[in-house]
């Protein structure tokens, strides 16, 4: 292995050096807890709500409006669960897509277990929900819509200032997954018609340990952790201060960066073109032009998706996959099988995802290596077409 070439920043980001640079006077200097009534805890409390009115800021929110969490997971439980249970006496019904991250999609399902309904809007072969769709499933007792804004997998964006205003025409609470959209693309929660939004530190060159979810002022919402009252009651627990800090400083370098949204989307783009003309039998999963500037997610046919992330990481590429392996015992993408891919395709279907740190070279590079392993591999596989 003579390279070593990062293309899973859709998995999670390193911590950008100017990031870890605001967080550590908060480990040892400025340590202490901020439900303490003393110069150490008002140093962290001060350098939380400095942080809360960053990222408020950037979304046209409120500050009180933002809740700091532990990940993306949490927040997204908060909103399914705590909406359901301060709501449920006016319906029990939810809606989410059939796209949805795991932390959605599971949540969902659990709530089944407690004696909610969800239905699962379907998407068209770009990954595009049809706003038509979403107002004929809204019911009167329909308490919650939870749609992700950019999918994790194949970096499809949906219009969720439509769909929010549907929401809001029908008085149900709207709830976006912003985890991968965050810091890529514009988000106003008032323009948007977003009631609760989800984001994560870790997918913008942040720390992991920090997450949020917006809550729109005025929405009823039971918490999950109960204790001492921290995040206006809402989210007990001793607050991770150097990663709200650290969370922040990645924001505002998004923010402030924003070119670089235009630098990834040609070196995708540069990927996304090269695959397609140089390797047989290659499709790009998710829309052409609505999707996220860093995400290329490609069904290699007649080659297994796990065979070609090792092959991968052996040259010294790292990808990911949305499925283990082709073995029928596990099931294949959900969000592949949603477009309505085969479980073949789907089982052979690879994400790259580019960030802050991809290189021309890099691409170029991928691109001089990846034929010839598709091809090898083809040889050997058991989906190979006679």
């Amino acid at each position: 292995m003579t390279k070593q070439i990062y293309l899973d920043y859709a998995s999670t980001t390193p911590v950008d050096p100017r990031v870890l640079k605001a967080m550590l006077t908060y480990f040892s200097k400025k340590f202490g807890n901020t439900m303490s009534f003393h110069q150490k805890g008002a140093e962290a409390l001060e350098a939380v709500e400095k942080a809360r009115k960053t990222i408020a800021g950037i979304i046209n929110a409120k500050p009180d409006e933002i809740i700091f969490t532990s990940s993306a997971t949490e927040s997204n439980n908060l909103a399914l669960k705590g909406i359901a249970f301060a709501n449920s006496k006016k319906g029990k019904h939810i809606i989410i897509s059939s796209i949805e991250h795991d932390s959605v999609l599971n949540t969902a399902n659990w709530l089944k277990t407690q004696g909610f309904e969800i239905t699962e809007l379907p998407v068209d072969k770009r990954g595009l929900i049809d706003p038509k769709d979403l107002q004929k499933a809204i019911r009167k007792d329909t308490i919650l819509v939870s749609i992700i804004q950019g999918n994790n997998e194949i970096g499809t964006i949906q219009d969720i200032r439509k769909l929010g205003k549907i929401c809001r025409e029908n008085k149900v609470y709207f709830h976006s997954d912003a985890a991968q959209s965050f810091g890529k693309v514009a988000i106003d929660v008032v323009k948007d018609n977003i009631d609760l939004l989800t984001s994560s530190s870790h997918k913008i060159y942040g720390p992991k340990g920090a997450g949020l979810l917006y809550i729109k002022s005025g929405t009823p919402i039971v918490p999950l952790l109960h204790g001492g009252g921290h995040e206006q009651n809402l989210r007990s627990s001793t607050v991770n201060v150097p990663a709200i800090v650290g969370f922040a400083k990645a924001a505002e370098i998004c923010l402030k960066e924003s070119l670089e949204n235009k630098r990834l989307t040609k070196l995708r783009d540069k990927l996304i073109k090269g695959i397609l003309k140089t390797i047989p039998h290659t499709k790009l999963n998710g829309d052409k032009v609505k999707r996220l500037p860093n995400n290329v997610n490609i069904t290699f046919s007649f080659v297994e998706g796990e065979s070609l992330l090792l092959e991968l990481n052996l040259a010294g590429i790292y990808v990911s996959t949305g499925s283990a392996c082709s073995s029928p015992k596990l099931k294949p993408s959900n969000v592949l099988m949603a477009l309505g891919k085969n479980p073949e395709d789907a089982h052979g279907s690879i994400r790259f995802s580019l960030g802050r740190w991809t290189t021309n070279s890099e691409i170029s590079y991928v691109l001089k290596v990846l034929p010839e392993i598709v091809k090898r591999l083809r040889k050997f596989s058991p989906f190979t077409k006679k």
